[in-house]
């Protein structure tokens, strides 16, 4: 089937070698501007993304899926809730914990805590501790032992290793003739983790559950249920679930309510990085408009000739469309091969820079991720490829309409 001539005529017009090699010189920079462009979107999402998974990750570590909690901070039946959970689908496991102030004594060093009670077996199915231990093992957390595992910036705050005894102060006091007593109990440090988060690394303190009602005077009560789903990102939808299962009264929360505002930031973060790379690739791409204002100057003797010879001012607006979409088109190619390349290989790439420079972007000692995380993700791909070309298209049309109101008398006249 024979091709419209309107795309055979652009499609020459780029090919063919130009009397004014400004011209090609300007082509050349819009298609390296957009590629540049197109590249730099892809790898700085695709970072984005992956410290968005990270840190999500190193959350979730810590922090359940979905946090079922007493509506008084006391759960008496928590055997109950956690089966009429786990008959929702979606929900693979369920842990009871109790949780709770607390003050951590040892030596002259004091710092506030939460003391977070849990049946390590079950604790194991829902959170993510035992991979994240630098010291001392998680099952050492057992009923009558007053073993305490610590946060890493906690334990450094105190100045306190595995098999340290420290002193937990609960709130609770005791009422003794001399007025009220705070409750002291001495635990041992058999546990040091890390997950990477300051927020918990500094505040946590982990105890068998057992030992935490009793410190707590809650007899059989927890204050909830944690749970874990098979898709995190379901977690909203199968908290609203729970809240009408449920026949008892208690407060539910997913992890994406419980930090809302970090996820919100970071995501406020990824599409202002979006809109301000967005706009590398639009100066790029209305470069395209002096390139074919120049060619349309240049090429005003052929347009007249095609004018004489029948074609339509829509043909010739055409005409310099194909070819300012070319000129995009393979700029965006370029950038999308590049960018994927790269984003695919951010873990060889920059490892190579830092050795090359001598340096390291993300020091250990600064930075609890010192990796550049990246996550490629293909929406994010198609929607930069649209937006590109789409820009690319837009800066056609003015130099194109202007191609096609050149008076072929007027353009004759001096040739």
């Amino acid at each position: 089937m024979a091709l419209p001539y309107e795309l055979l005529v652009g499609l020459r017009y780029t090919r063919a070698k130009r009397r004014n090699h400004f011209i090609s010189f300007i082509s050349m920079i819009s298609m390296l501007g957009i590629s540049l462009g197109v590249a730099a979107l892809i790898v700085v999402l695709s970072v984005m993304n992956g410290f968005q998974t990270e840190l999500r990750g190193r959350i979730l570590a810590v922090v359940s899926h979905i946090q079922i909690s007493g509506a008084n901070g006391e759960m008496a039946d928590w055997q109950r809730v956690a089966e009429q959970s786990l008959k929702q689908p979606g929900v693979l496991a369920a842990a009871p914990f109790v949780q709770a102030q607390g003050m951590l004594s040892f030596g002259q060093a004091v710092r506030g805590a939460i003391v977070r009670g849990i049946v390590p077996d079950l604790e194991d199915k829902v959170a993510d501790f035992r991979t994240h231990m630098k010291e001392g093992r998680l099952e050492t957390l057992t009923a009558d032992s007053f073993n305490i595992v610590l946060g890493s910036e906690l334990a450094r705050a105190l100045g306190v290793f595995v098999g340290d005894k420290v002193t937990v102060i609960a709130p609770q006091g005791v009422v003794t003739p001399a007025g009220v007593i705070p409750r002291l109990k001495t635990f041992t440090v058999s546990g040091i983790f890390e997950v990477g988060m300051f927020e918990y690394d500094s505040g946590l303190a982990l105890i068998d559950m057992a030992d935490a009602q009793r410190l707590y005077r809650m007899d059989d009560r927890v204050s909830g249920v944690r749970l874990k789903l098979d898709d995190l990102f379901k977690a909203p939808l199968i908290a609203r679930q729970l809240a009408s299962r449920l026949d008892t009264a208690a407060f539910i929360s997913d992890w994406s309510r419980s930090h809302a505002n970090f996820f919100r930031a970071v995501q406020i973060e990824k599409n202002m990085m979006f809109i301000i790379l967005s706009l590398i690739v639009a100066v790029a791409a209305f470069n395209i408009v002096s390139t074919l204002v120049m060619a349309v100057t240049d090429k005003q003797a052929d347009i007249a000739i095609l004018r004489t010879l029948g074609a339509s001012p829509g043909s010739i607006m055409a005409i310099f469309m194909v070819q300012g979409a070319l000129i995009g088109f393979i700029g965006l190619g370029l950038g999308v091969a590049g960018g994927v390349l790269l984003a695919l290989n951010v873990d060889v790439v920059v490892p190579f820079i830092e050795h090359l420079l001598g340096t390291q972007f993300m020091s250990k000692e600064v930075y609890y991720i010192s990796n550049l995380p990246s996550e490629l993700q293909w929406r994010d791909v198609i929607t930069i490829t649209s937006v590109s070309f789409v820009l690319s298209l837009v800066a056609t049309i003015y130099p194109s309409w202007r191609a096609s109101r050149v008076n072929p008398a007027e353009a004759l006249r001096y040739e």
